[in-house]
């Protein structure tokens, strides 16, 4: 695709490339970043619970808080990166930079822990029902 500021690349847009830039970017945040993994494992399974308990709102809430914090990991990765790519030694600077980034992906955790915690309680609850009649 063609960059509007730079006047590089290929004219036209790809969405199939477009898809595997996504696909490559996502396979190599899972496989090289824990943080991003767990996350994704974590919440696919309370998704799962939700989903065989066929509690749609429940399973759209976690879909939509996965996918912050994820997003938030992925822009914190990558803002590092950059960061140790731009000055490789130490620099109070880019310290403060990594750790606003940081911070944003804490928020993002804390409240999809929230989501998945209350997810899970009601979970529990759905479950615990049957056994005490």
């Amino acid at each position: 695709m063609r960059n509007k500021f730079l006047g590089t690349g290929e004219p036209g847009y790809h969405p199939l490339r477009k898809l595997a830039v996504i696909s490559a970017g996502l396979r190599y945040a899972v496989l090289n970043d824990f943080s991003v993994l767990y996350k994704a494992v974590l919440s696919l399974l309370v998704l799962g619970l939700a989903l065989w308990l066929h509690a749609w709102v429940d399973a759209a809430i976690i879909l939509l808080a996965t996918g912050v914090v994820l997003a938030a990991e992925l822009f914190n990765t990558a803002i590092e990166a950059l960061c140790d790519f731009v000055e490789t030694r130490h620099d109070e600077k880019i310290r403060i930079i990594k750790d606003i980034a940081a911070a944003a992906t804490g928020v993002a955790i804390l409240a999809w822990w929230i989501v998945l915690a209350a997810n899970l309680l009601d979970v529990w609850s759905h479950l615990a029902t049957p056994l005490a009649r």
